[in-house]
């Protein structure tokens, strides 16, 4: 049986878990809340490169996200950055 590596354990959770070739990503947030939500997407994306390439893996093996916006308003702005991240005909399925 494959060992479970833990990403920046802490004493409630984890940033990631790998196991099995799977990665399980706690809640990404931005670290600037001042930015307007294309920063943050900018910025929460960017975190999430920088997590699956410590877990040695990338976002065309995303299976799944679920995003959170406090205002659906700025769906419209997120999208656009998202399109811009997500590479084309590796999409992965999205809330």
């Amino acid at each position: 049986m494959s060992d479970i590596r833990r990403i920046d354990p802490g004493p409630r959770l984890s940033e990631a878990s790998v196991f099995a070739g799977r990665i399980h990503c706690s809640g990404m947030i931005p670290e600037d809340l001042t930015q307007d939500i294309a920063g943050q997407t900018k910025q929460t994306l960017g975190e999430i490169d920088s997590l699956l390439a410590r877990a040695g893996t990338d976002k065309t093996k995303i299976l799944s996200a679920v995003i959170w916006l406090s205002d659906i308003n700025d769906f419209a702005a997120m999208n656009k950055v998202w399109d811009a991240w997500a590479v084309a005909g590796q999409t992965p399925a999205r809330a």
